[in-house]
């Protein structure tokens, strides 16, 4: 064999052994691809986050559907990205999930591409949160290249100011742990409730205060096509209840 035949040999195998480590069955990142969903132990409110992704819901279906034994409880539904985008399910989605018995809530998609009172402004104007709904989420994972920290900290604050002074209640900030512990560290942000991504581990790594852990993205669930993200709220039943809107005027 020559030499180009050994380094192309040699190529292929190195990539073939890269992607069996990374995509095979017992690879890391890419399990989604053979289904392998894990569930964490010690918690039993659970909830699902779904999108125009999950396309046509068969809710009868959903409504009595079971997770490691538990009820379905609440399902996060996303309504809003940058200053123009309307989720084209969130409206019948949104009204299904009441309908059906579920404590429901609304995300916003953040965008780099328009300011943030733009954003707060369009959620706010798409959006209607009732009682028993939870507080609007903000779902914020890249930040602008060509922003100091400190700037995307206020840029972030600004939009939960302005919705906050509408519903009166903190909103929810969903990201990613290392996202939030090299963008989102300082103090006040600690201040609000925290939903963390944190995929394939058996139990979170980030060591601040949390309410919902988004645990797997291959979730299956009977009345939905396809893979769903799966969620377990940090707490009781009674506690969610407690987190919704004008819980405290119970």
């Amino acid at each position: 064999m020559g030499v180009v035949g050994w380094r192309h040999r040699h190529r292929r195998c190195l990539c073939l052994a890269v992607l069996h480590l990374f995509v095979g069955p017992t690879g890391f990142r890419w399990r989604a691809l053979y289904g392998d969903a894990r569930y964490p132990e010690g918690y039993e409110i659970h909830g699902i986050d779904i999108s125009h992704y999950q396309e046509e819901i068969e809710w009868d279906k959903l409504r009595h559907a079971m997770i490691e034994g538990c009820p379905l409880r609440f399902i996060i539904i996303k309504s809003t990205e940058g200053s123009s985008i309307v989720d084209s399910c969130f409206d019948d989605y949104f009204y299904e999930a009441r309908e059906h018995g579920f404590i429901r809530g609304a995300y916003h998609f953040w965008s780099n591409k328009s300011t943030p009172r733009e954003q707060a402004n369009f959620f706010l104007a798409k959006v209607t949160l009732e009682k028993g709904d939870l507080p609007p989420v903000l779902d914020i994972e890249v930040k602008p290249k060509d922003r100091s920290v400190e700037d995307f900290q206020r840029d972030v604050l600004t939009w939960l100011h302005i919705v906050e002074d509408r519903y009166h209640v903190k909103p929810i900030i969903y990201t990613y742990h290392k996202f939030k512990e090299a963008y989102l560290s300082a103090p006040v942000f600690d201040d609000y409730p925290y939903w963390i991504a944190h995929y394939y581990v058996d139990k979170v790594e980030y060591k601040g205060k949390w309410k919902f852990w988004r645990h797997t993205d291959v979730g299956r669930l009977p009345g939905i096509k396809g893979y769903v993200d799966f969620n377990i709220y940090n707490g009781s039943y009674y506690d969610l209840k407690k987190l919704t809107i004008g819980s405290e005027e119970e």
